[in-house]
């Protein structure tokens, strides 16, 4: 693979890991079109998810921030309850503090049920997941899937659910949506972002929401890709072709980022609805004829 190849792939990458039209699924059908070798398979793709990665640290780091402080008062809460109630049973008796007392905390824990489902669909269906991308037609059903789903997200009633507001059992959900988009062609942000928005919370949280839960799926896959490659080795000119794709799926992400923000809040997503549906009839046809 060339690093014109690699740029190129890492623009697709960009712009379709936040618009929701399957990244997976136009680096597959890419991939196909112009008999692209990545060598390192997944890696490569794991790389430029990477890449993405960086760019929801920087838009959402005031959030994720307060995520991480949380957290950690959360687990000092729950040391100094352990104490508590140690001492109680000596006698002692003082009071306990409440674990998830405001959105930040409850949001956390989202967070970590969500990913639960998501871990697991992604561990069992690897196997699957690669085999799919193989082929142009599990790709392109999957963007019709996609588009349907994203003609109907506009068409929902508005929610106001935020993170006080939003079960356990819904987050369940939201983690099973991301763990289906695995799939080549299944958008990640389309499905968790509709998930949420039929479940009724807040647009403007949906968007958050589905952003800040790919930052553990992405590095789980992460971990998972690096041990099944510990003994694969890389040339320089390999990791420079890599890293350059990586480099752009980032610059290019940071302004689709911006550009899904406010295709979500005006109700915009119709518009990627019909390019998922124009995709995927293109992917279909292309199966039978290349």
């Amino acid at each position: 693979m060339s690093v014109l190849q690699s740029i190129f792939l890492g623009i697709v990458q960009g712009i379709t890991e936040f618009l929701p039209v399957s990244s997976s699924g136009h680096l597959a059908i890419f991939k196909h079109i112009f008999h692209l070798n990545t060598d390192g398979g997944m890696l490569f793709d794991i790389l430029l998810h990477v890449g993405t990665l960086l760019v929801v640290l920087i838009v959402f780091r005031r959030d994720i921030g307060m995520l991480i402080l949380e957290a950690l008062r959360m687990i000092g809460d729950m040391f100094f309850n352990l104490r508590t109630l140690v001492a109680s049973g000596k006698g002692e008796k003082g009071p306990m503090r409440s674990i998830v007392r405001n959105n930040y905390r409850k949001f956390v824990i989202l967070i970590i049920v969500s990913t639960i489902p998501t871990g697991i669909i992604g561990i069992l269906g690897k196997d699957l997941v690669e085999q799919a991308g193989s082929t142009l037609l599990v790709p392109g059903i999957c963007l019709l899937i996609t588009g349907a789903v994203l003609y109907l997200t506009d068409r929902t009633p508005e929610g106001d659910k935020m993170p006080k507001d939003v079960t356990y059992r819904e987050a369940i959900i939201i983690g099973v949506a991301q763990g289906i988009a695995t799939l080549p062609g299944i958008s990640r942000s389309g499905a968790t972002i509709a998930a949420c928005i039929f479940l009724g919370l807040d647009r403007r949280f949906s968007l958050k929401y589905s952003f800040i839960l790919s930052i553990p799926a992405i590095l789980g896959a992460a971990v998972l890709e690096l041990k099944d490659l510990a003994g694969a080795t890389l040339t320089a000119g390999e990791t420079a072709v890599y890293l350059a794709g990586m480099l752009f799926a980032a610059l290019t992400g940071y302004i689709c980022i911006r550009t899904m923000l406010l295709a979500v809040r005006k109700k915009k997503l119709s518009y990627f609805a019909w390019y998922c549906f124009a995709a995927g009839i293109v992917a279909i046809a292309g199966h039978f004829l290349l």
